[in-house]
């Protein structure tokens, strides 16, 4: 058990499984808690190419069992697009380890979504506001995309803000995270961060991944999704702060 390279694989595989039970129970947060804990024993860019089989996966699960994807599909292209634009402009910024600042970013930005997460804040968006407001959106979450690997900031606020019913939210958030994971993935091959070894070890991640996320859909039904929540925010909060405070010492 003093094989680095086994203890990295247990602690793999358990986070990619903690992930996939926090999916399944809330609808979110595979990569946001898979790229934080990870964070701590490997960079920024070594958790996401490890994130992109397990968060495709389970993104097109979560988008297969929507009730009207071509609806929201263009509804959301516009932001769907900007996410793109904006991954690809920030390219190379996951890879831009200098003085910790990928890691750095990833620790303000969990901050961040902790905080809204926890203040249970919720915005509406006026419809006439949206054409020009989607793209924005898009480019500002590929951009933090680029920079973290976290694809929920400003994305997963804005699309809870756009009135959608519950089973349409949560097919949005996969075809949003999809989408992101597609982006990502191509920057990361573009700089030879995910090749065919890598891919190998993020396949591997996808077994514990789908595990932790079915028992998670089974808790679901058995505990109050709100106290669950609560304790997720807070959790990522003191982790982001955490990754922020060792990056900037």
């Amino acid at each position: 058990m003093n094989d680095p390279l086994i203890i990295l694989t247990i602690v793999t595989s358990l986070t990619f499984m903690l992930a996939g039970f926090v999916k399944g129970v809330i609808g979110l947060g595979l990569p946001t808690v898979a790229i934080g804990l990870l964070g701590l024993v490997m960079t920024p860019a070594q958790a996401v190419s490890l994130l992109v089989v397990p968060s495709l996966v389970t993104n097109v699960w979560q988008l297969a069992a929507g009730p009207g994807f071509v609806p929201l599909a263009r509804r959301l292209w516009p932001m769907l697009l900007g996410v793109c634009a904006g991954t690809w402009a920030g390219a190379g910024l996951l890879a831009a380890q200098a003085n910790g600042r990928a890691t750095l970013f990833l620790g303000i930005a969990l901050v961040i979504y902790a905080m809204f997460g926890l203040s249970k804040k919720r915005f509406a968006v006026p419809a006439h506001v949206e054409p020009w407001l989607s793209p924005v959106i898009g480019v500002v979450t590929g951009v933090v995309t680029a920079a973290t690997g976290v694809f929920v900031l400003p994305a997963v606020p804005y699309l809870q803000a756009l009135a959608l019913d519950k089973e349409e939210l949560v097919q949005a958030l996969g075809l949003s995270f999809t989408v992101s994971t597609l982006a990502l993935a191509a920057v990361l091959m573009l700089h030879g961060s995910f090749h065919p070894s890598v891919a190998g070890a993020s396949l591997a991640a996808l077994a514990p991944a789908l595990g932790g996320m079915l028992i998670g859909q089974w808790v679901r039904t058995r505990v109050r999704a709100e106290t669950f929540r609560l304790f997720f925010f807070a959790g990522l909060l003191l982790l982001g702060g955490h990754l922020a405070l060792r990056a900037a010492t």
